[in-house]
């Protein structure tokens, strides 16, 4: 079975970023994607799609670091829908992309960069891929870029932005 995602998009708003109870960082990021179409009578119409994204570990800080509103991002992850109950008890769901690669498009002058990278790397530390040190960096694995679970505490659905 597949369950992969990938969109292009632009932020809606600055990344929120948080911590789970066991100090594990997580951002949201709110994502606009645009489609048009041409409609029976000849109008073009545009449409507007909001996703929003949960980013784990490193990749989260790299987030609110580095992306704000407005900022243009490729993602890749899968989908996930949770469950929880809202303050009347009522079951609540909600429908994520949980991210497994963040991408930022729109850096001035750098190009495109990874979330996932390391720091040094993302500056373009000189010696092509070593460290200040001169240590070379360990290869990074999709271990390293995806996320524990999606965290357990509930998120207000008033968080949308439309």
């Amino acid at each position: 079975m597949l369950n992969k995602v990938m969109i292009i998009g632009r932020l809606g708003r600055d990344p929120e970023l948080r911590y789970t109870q066991s100090g594990a960082p997580v951002a949201t990021l709110n994502v606009a994607t645009d489609e048009s179409y041409t409609d029976r009578e000849g109008n073009k119409v545009d449409r507007t799609e909001w996703h929003r994204v949960s980013v784990f570990q490193r990749q989260a800080e790299n987030c609110a670091n580095f992306l704000g509103k407005g900022s243009l991002v490729y993602i890749e992850g899968s989908l996930q829908t949770r469950k929880w109950q809202d303050q009347q008890g009522q079951d609540r769901y909600t429908t994520e992309i949980k991210a497994q690669r963040v991408q930022f498009l729109d850096r001035k002058g750098e190009g495109a960069r990874d979330a996932g990278r390391d720091r040094d790397d993302e500056y373009g530390a000189p010696g092509g891929g070593t460290r200040q040190g001169g240590a070379p960096q360990r290869q990074r694995t999709q271990e390293d870029n995806m996320g524990p679970a999606f965290p357990s505490e509930a998120s207000s659905m008033d968080d949308m932005p439309f």
